[in-house]
């Protein structure tokens, strides 16, 4: 293999790897949003387990966060406004990425 096929191969790598610790951050932030909504919610820690699984399942609907951001604004209904959806989202992701890495490194 020529230097520049070992490049190439390095980058595809570096790629994929990336784009797999981003699923599982994204997968981990929605775990994490739903049992904070469940909480607002009340929900007993069965149901709260039950409620973050769909919510993982909402972000398959479509790319990026608007579908997780719908179902959990829709189910919180009054219970928060945008901004703080959004912001617990924002603040949730750092937390995620941060387990990842910790759990990366371990």
């Amino acid at each position: 293999m020529s230097t520049f096929d070992d490049r190439e191969n390095a980058f595809e790598n570096k790629y994929a790897h990336d784009a797999e610790m981003q699923f599982k951050a994204e997968a981990r932030r929605n775990k994490l949003l739903g049992m904070w909504a469940a909480g607002l919610m009340g929900k007993s820690p069965e149901d709260a387990a039950e409620y973050a699984r769909e919510v993982i399942k909402a972000d398959f609907e479509e790319a990026g966060d608007e579908d997780v951001y719908r179902k959990v604004s829709g189910d919180l209904g009054d219970l928060a406004d945008e901004a703080t959806i959004r912001a617990q989202m924002a603040s949730l992701m750092v937390e995620a990425k941060g387990q990842i890495l910790n759990e990366v490194q371990e």
